[in-house]
């Protein structure tokens, strides 16, 4: 009798134990996550939820605190090994009850209350910092940032070192990092929310969530590739949303005046892609296959121009496919824009081992240079109205926006700041141009592949920029004028590689 009931008692306990492990392993996927599920004793159970058309996540939870030695809140997550990088832009549901609720960005050793981790935290007061917990049962440390209520998040993992950055929508990036953490080679990776009160269940919302791996330290650019997304951006919200994807490069999406497609390079050739059906098909360039990512369409969006070629020479083709014409007789020469008339192209040529802007009649003939300057001089566009012609050019060291008439005077600097500004492109409306920001350690003379950098957006007379979009990309990002026909939103490529 006192066996059997041993027996039964056992099996109670282990009744209870499956049921505490299943629910901390999970409650099957969510959007990029493998998994998610409480962790930790919390007396209300959590859920996170993914909206594929909004492509959005919502984590709600309870538990009484992530803090001290031990833990309680919901995770969805996602097992990986080596270096990542986690963004999201996040935002509470609510007014909530505690100051100290938390929703965040976690990387931690296993699914234990007690596990080693890090994490970007983000209270509900605003208070944002990196805390971590260096061994299984330790107190819980942290670094707090200078930045209160950021709604941008990011955590990298490099090696042994993790770095929080974050930034309020608009705003450069604020970082602060954390070496010799050691949680091992394979980690549970996520988004999480605590409520700080056990009896009370709170609910944050995550856009833009993105989970990269970054290029290898001895990456071959141009000979290796790492995956690829097309992705859209609201400028005005910095909503993203994932359209396509590949598993090597594609690349400088320019978007069809009827808003209707997007036209984009992959490994040489042009494809059309349909927003409405997501269906992608080749245009048809005849001879040149070996095209570029700096390809442009005409204001009426009924010719493209393309470069191509070794040496690149600038050709132009119907949009819709057709035999090529050549444009330019000698090379390199790079396109990047049409007048708003469709008789002159500009083009980036480099002569006598200068570059310079160049304009050419789109039906053949003469070369007019329009730059003289000493230094790169690059992606020229024209605005809508035709009085202006943006480019960038690196004449006072960094590489910064500029614009000038398209005779070639009034050549006026436009950013003066201690980034990287290339390739800006004039909104349809004429108010605004937006461009890709490099950082400071990034040669000014060079745009490389698969870098963390900045969509940025100014005023067409100029101002401050404010960033739209925090990119692990680059090269082919936003090489050619991506607006909507709207001017509401902008196409870009974004990187990764796989998992």
């Amino acid at each position: 009798m006192t066996r059997r009931n041993g027996t039964l008692v056992l099996a109670g306990v282990l009744i209870l134990l499956s049921a505490g492990l299943l629910r901390s392993q999970g409650s099957g996927k969510v959007g990029l996550f493998d998994e998610h599920g409480d962790i930790g004793g919390v007396k209300i159970p959590g859920s996170a939820v993914y909206d594929a058309t909004a492509q959005e996540y919502t984590i709600r939870a309870s538990g009484a605190n992530m803090w001290l030695g031990t833990d309680e809140f919901h995770f969805a997550w996602k097992k990986v090994t080596g270096d990542f990088i986690l963004q999201a832009k996040a935002e509470f549901l609510g007014q909530g009850k505690n100051a100290h609720r938390k929703l965040g960005l976690m990387v931690r050793s296993s699914l234990d209350p007690s596990s080693a981790h890090v994490n970007v935290s983000r209270h509900g007061d605003g208070l944002t910092a990196l805390q971590f917990r260096r061994t299984a049962g330790a107190d819980t440390e942290e670094i707090r940032s200078e930045v209160t209520g950021p709604d941008m998040l990011q955590l990298e993992r490099k090696g042994d070192t993790y770095t929080m950055s974050v930034a309020r929508f608009g705003d450069l990036y604020v970082t602060s990092q954390l070496d010799t953490v050691r949680l091992g080679e394979s980690v549970y990776v996520g988004l999480y929310v605590c409520s700080h009160e056990p009896d009370v269940s709170e609910a944050a919302v995550l856009h833009n969530v993105r989970l990269i791996r970054p290029a290898r330290d001895n990456f071959q650019p141009y000979r290796e590739y790492i995956g690829s997304h097309v992705e859209l951006l609201d400028v005005s919200t910095g909503v993203r949303r994932i359209v396509h994807q590949v598993e090597d490069s594609i690349q400088a999406p320019n978007w069809t005046p009827d808003g209707k497609r997007l036209l984009m390079n992959r490994n040489g050739r042009m494809y059309s892609f349909d927003l409405a059906t997501r269906q992608i098909g080749d245009i048809d360039t005849g001879t040149m296959t070996r095209n570029n990512n700096d390809h442009a369409l005409s204001f009426d969006g009924k010719m493209l121009g393309l470069s191509g070629g070794s040496p690149s020479v600038v050709f132009t083709v119907p949009v819709g496919g057709g035999t090529p014409t050549q444009i330019t007789p000698v090379g390199p020469s790079y396109l990047h824009g049409w007048s708003p008339d469709g008789k002159f192209l500009a083009f980036t040529g480099q002569r006598n081992n200068e570059f310079d802007i160049y304009l050419v009649p789109a039906a053949g003939g003469p070369e007019i240079r329009l730059t003289t300057t000493p230094g790169l001089d690059d992606g020229p566009e024209y605005t809508p109205d035709g009085r202006w012609i943006y480019f960038n050019s690196t004449r006072t060291g960094r590489m910064q926006v500029w614009r000038m008439r398209p005779d070639g005077r009034e050549q006026e600097q436009l950013t003066t700041d201690n980034f990287n500004n290339w390739f800006p492109h004039v909104s349809p409306d004429g108010k605004s141009i937006v461009f890709i920001t490099y950082g400071p350690e990034i040669a000014p003379d060079d745009h490389p592949w698969y870098k963390r950098v900045y969509l940025r957006m100014m005023p067409v007379g100029g101002g401050k920029p404010v960033v739209v979009a925090y990119v692990y990309g680059g090269q082919g990002s936003m090489n050619v004028n991506s607006w909507s026909p709207d001017s509401r939103s902008i196409a870009f490529v974004s990187n990764s590689g796989v998992f």
